[in-house]
């Protein structure tokens, strides 16, 4: 083991002690402007460092990035973990999905998207 490794590992263990007590506090609030990025980060570091072969240092990151993620799932404003798997919500993100792969299938440039047809006159934004 690489003294790298450990020093990595030992970071990320105090990080997730130091996430804990939000973790378990039910009034806080972590915006998820905050919580997902570094859940995201987490996770680029655990997949990077699992690619170098410091196995300590990668577990270390994915337990890090867990730890935001269930932050982001159970502490964020919106209370964004009963919503998320709300019936409407899921169909309204189908439904954007669906628009944006057939504008990205369609034809049109990407300057098209804001030309405006008022009453057979085009009109530029």
């Amino acid at each position: 083991m690489m003294w790298q490794d450990l020093v990595f590992m030992l970071g990320s263990g105090l990080s997730i002690i130091f996430l804990a007590p939000t973790l378990r506090d039910s009034s806080a609030r972590v915006p998820l402007g905050t919580s997902l990025p570094s859940m995201g980060i987490g996770f680029v570091y655990s997949t990077t460092f699992f690619t170098l072969g410091m196995t300590f240092s990668a577990l270390g990151a994915l337990a890090a990035g867990s730890m935001w993620s269930l932050i982001a799932l159970f502490r964020s404003p919106q209370g964004v973990s009963m919503k998320l798997l709300a019936r409407e919500n899921l169909a309204l993100f189908v439904s954007d999905l669906q628009y944006w792969i057939d504008r990205r299938r369609s034809d049109r440039t990407t300057a098209d998207q804001y030309v405006s047809f008022d009453h057979g006159h085009e009109q530029q934004y």
